[in-house]
């Protein structure tokens, strides 16, 4: 491939992995590493191995904390364990299950409230709040997916300019 078009595929990639963060028919992240690892490897770029190696962390990190962030928010805004559970279970199951763009974000919900209604059924405020909680958790890891994402773009834009 020529000099421009890598760099070109690398920019779209990137660009696709950060809409990919809040919208959930991309898978975000992965896109953003595979466009800043084809503009490293593809490219004669200085781009050094210690940004690679900070951004596959990163993303595997990001991977694992939208598990367990929106988990560890209901806790907070009073769930209990079984919110918690319902959070994860739902999220796999709304994945899979729910033939929405937003099945996975659905199925936290729904897990989350129900959860918390299967531990006490007539505290309908509580499992409301621990749902709002799991809310405020998935803003938070969209939020972190979202900066990575940027960071990578910035990374490679910095790098393409400075060539």
């Amino acid at each position: 491939m020529n000099d421009t078009l890598i760099p070109l595929v690398s920019i779209v990639l990137l660009i696709a992995g950060i809409l990919g963060t809040f919208l959930p028919v991309l898978p975000g992240l992965l896109l953003s590493l595979c466009g800043l690892l084809i503009y490293k490897f593809g490219t004669e770029s200085s781009l050094s191995m210690v940004y690679i190696w900070i951004f596959v962390c990163l993303t595997l990190l990001s991977i694992v904390l939208n598990y367990v962030i929106p988990a560890r928010t209901n806790r907070k805004y009073g769930g209990t364990r079984w919110g918690s559970i319902g959070s994860v279970i739902g999220t796999l199951v709304g994945m899979f299950f729910i033939p929405l763009p937003f099945g996975f974000l659905i199925g936290m919900f729904l897990g989350v409230f129900v959860g918390e209604l299967l531990h006490d059924a007539n505290d309908k405020k509580k499992a409301w709040n621990s749902t709002k909680g799991a809310f405020i958790g998935f803003l938070y890891g969209t939020g972190f997916n979202f900066i990575v994402g940027f960071a990578m773009f910035l990374v490679v834009l910095i790098d393409i300019f400075k060539s």
